[in-house]
């Protein structure tokens, strides 16, 4: 039996698949086991795909990307138990100079022969190279190299050289895994995924995203916080599932105490967030900046035209870089818009951070330290929540289709919106949540957050109906139509409610 850095190679044919909390692969006859990190929530699929690149004969480059604060650095660095035959972090703002300094400080840390400072990225992966040729070729050695789009600072040649080294060298070696990651997902999309040098070069992608809903309950199980699904709901409607918000939570206070503390409390912990979050992620962050803002003054989203309006920002290939860099981060949705011939895309801002942020600190921020407990039912609060919920109802489609009975079914989401029309005698309109159904049906989704069961009463009965009538004659549609409500606790039973045909719950949206 060999221990190699991170699996142990048994040179069987049959293993034990009984065994718990342990991946069992076979590659080419052989058996690696690879005990699963009790540390890590989650996170089953992606580290499935690191097990089946540590499994591979041959080298590998897998590149690791998602929003900042979504846990990528801590999922490698757990997975692997922080050993690595070498690992360097970008810095931000940092000029080549100090990011050369500190690849010499790490790699001379892991040699007993001390390199000088290197003057050129080539000449610190020659470096590299030499101390690599030098480890065992019979154990995987893991180079992990995070934050790499800091490295990468203006006219500093380090891309450049890192494909030169990778093409040249690290892809004839079989026994090296290389992990690259990095928060700046349009620079891994555009500049390393992309990259014509590095094209296919590439053996596994993984995008991390943030927590569901069970995944962050566990979270929060594990740092001794029991809330209900209610408040839960609610921390993920302020903060979404990054790992990192999560684990600020402090167990002994409430969820209300617990906002007030991170966001409006005099220099807590996340007031400033926004300005960090995105000046990290883009060079040039001001035009990131007025497009969210621009989209946050309406829950439904903007269209192209809608955003230049609000924004100002010219039309240009810059918004639409600006647009895509936003979709690639998880900051925006691009929704389709149900038989939309022009096919508008309209987006939406999906980041429940900066939507909070936006809402309520940006100019709430120092008046009043305890404004989340205060202002409890608040108008501005249940518009909210309204809104937030649908947000969250839409990134967990798959628990809804689950509960529907429908996740076999192939199906596209949409939204759909109209004006008024007097021809046909429809009023203007709005659906946020089409599920529309390979089987001839189309789910019409409402979603309503409420803290008792949801009462449908004469004048929301009549909303319902115009809506569907609308549909159904602007549309011309000729599938089923199935009235689904996602709400927190229910419909309440009355003369009204027997026109829906579906409920979905909060605790619905739990399912793994």
């Amino acid at each position: 039996m060999k221990i190699t850095s991170q699996v142990l190679v048994f040179n069987l044919s049959i293993f034990d698949i009984t065994r718990p909390n342990v991946y069992n692969l076979t590659r080419f006859g052989r058996v690696i086991i690879m005990t699963k990190n009790t540390n890590i929530i989650g996170r089953e699929y992606e580290m499935m795909q690191l097990d089946d690149c540590m499994s591979s004969n041959v080298t590998q480059l897998i590149i690791v990307y998602g929003r900042r604060r979504v846990g990528k650095t801590f999922l490698i660095n757990n997975y692997f138990n922080n050993k690595f035959a070498f690992k360097i972090t970008g810095s931000l703002n940092q000029n080549k100079s100090q990011q050369l300094n500190n690849f010499i400080e790490e790699l001379n840390g892991k040699t007993n022969k001390k390199y000088d400072n290197p003057k050129s990225w080539q000449e610190a992966f020659n470096y590299l190279k030499e101390y690599l040729q030098s480890l065992s070729k019979k154990q995987k050695q893991v180079i992990f190299i995070d934050e790499m789009p800091w490295l990468d600072n203006h006219k500093s040649g380090f891309l450049a050289s890192f494909e030169w080294f990778y093409n040249h060298f690290a892809s004839t070696m079989n026994n090296l895994v290389f992990i690259v990651c990095g928060s700046a997902t349009s620079w891994m999309i555009d500049k390393f995924n992309n990259n014509s040098g590095l094209y296919n070069r590439h053996t596994g992608r993984i995008y991390l995203e943030p927590f569901n809903l069970y995944e962050t309950k566990q979270f929060l199980k594990a740092k001794g916080i029991n809330w209900n699904d209610y408040d839960i709901a609610q921390c993920y409607m302020v903060m979404g599932g990054i790992p990192y918000y999560l684990n600020l939570l402090n167990k002994r206070y409430s969820y209300r105490q617990n906002i007030d503390n991170l966001f409006f409390k005099q220099h807590s912990t996340l007031f400033d967030e926004f300005e960090h979050l995105y000046s990290s992620l883009f060079s040039s962050s001001d035009g990131y900046i007025k497009v969210i803002e621009a989209i946050s003054k309406k829950n439904s989203g903007l269209s192209r035209n809608e955003i230049i309006d609000i924004s100002g920002l010219p039309t240009n290939g810059a918004l639409s870089k600006i647009l895509n860099d936003l979709v690639y981060s998880g900051f925006l949705k691009a929704n389709k818009m149900y038989n939309n011939k022009k096919k508008e895309t309209v987006y939406q801002l999906s980041d429940y951070y900066s939507l909070f942020y936006l809402r309520f600190i940006k100019n709430n921020y120092g008046k009043d330290e305890y404004f989340w407990s205060n202002t409890i039912d608040n108008p501005s609060q249940r518009a909210w929540a309204g809104y937030t919920f649908e947000l969250l109802c839409k990134d967990h489609i798959r628990q809804i289709k689950q509960k529907l009975g429908i996740a076999g079914v192939l199906s596209s989401q949409s939204s759909w919106r109209s004006k008024s029309d007097e021809q046909l005698n429809t009023d203007g309109c709005q659906i946020d949540l089409l599920i529309d159904r390979r089987d001839m049906t189309i789910n019409i989704c409402e979603m309503k957050f409420s803290i008792n069961e949801f009462v449908i009463d004469k004048n929301y009965d009549q909303i319902l109906r115009n809506k569907i009538e609308a549909f159904n004659k602007l549309t011309d549609n000729k599938k089923s139509l199935q009235l689904t409500m996602i709400t927190t606790f229910g419909v309440k039973q009355n003369k009204y409610s027997n026109i829906i045909q579906n409920e979905v719950l909060l605790e619905d949206l739990f399912i793994k």
